[in-house]
């Protein structure tokens, strides 16, 4: 697929919903249900990733999966709804989606952290700069949110993501032990977002 513009950052709506639960199902083993997203809807940083028409990704649903192959700090142990991974057949996708980035902005204790929960790009478009794009964009809105420091879970093995977040100024906090569904570790990682200026 040639190189084309770059792609329009956004607020997710209800129509990018299955486009969403697609790239999510074809990057990650352990995808989460479209139910998890619906009630994501409202959260400060559920950023999507619109291509245009020639940039569509060309990968068909399901054809593929592996969580190394995108970046991801989802955590295994979130609670997620108990609802099935089937699409409801009344919604349509909307327009084409490169990518997405879910975060939202905890109260703790007079300081609000950030929590980068789920971050994917579609395999077809990755290595073009769209997940450090989407993660640019979620800084920006947590930080404009109220956020002071930004979390996230990383697979120990997932290089790729580590690197991203390491160019953006996230450090290694901690390990959990057998944090994913499959046993890997993950290393949390943080952000001061008081010092954070987009490299």
């Amino acid at each position: 697929m040639a190189r084309t513009a770059d792609p329009t950052i956004r607020d997710a709506s209800r129509a990018d919903l299955l486009s969403v639960v697609r790239i999510e199902r074809t990057v990650f083993s352990d995808p989460w249900p479209y139910d998890a997203f619906e009630r994501l809807l409202d959260a400060p940083a559920f950023l999507v990733a619109e291509l245009n028409a020639e940039a569509t990704p060309t990968t068909e649903r399901g054809s593929g999966s592996g969580s190394e192959r995108g970046s991801t700090s989802r955590p295994a142990t979130d609670a997620e709804p108990d609802a099935p991974l089937d699409e409801p057949p009344s919604i349509d996708a909307g327009p084409p989606i490169a990518g997405y980035v879910v975060a939202d902005v905890t109260p703790n204790f007079g300081r609000d952290i950030g929590h980068i929960k789920d971050i994917a790009v579609h395999p077809d478009v990755q290595g073009r700069g769209i997940g450090r794009q989407l993660l640019r964009a979620a800084l920006a809105r947590l930080r404009f949110r109220g956020a002071s420091v930004v979390k996230l879970e990383v697979r120990e093995g997932n290089d790729r993501a580590r690197s991203l977040y390491g160019d953006q100024g996230f450090a290694p906090l901690r390990r959990v032990s057998r944090y994913y569904a499959d046993g890997e570790d993950a290393i949390v990682m943080v952000l001061d977002l008081e010092d954070w200026t987009p490299p």
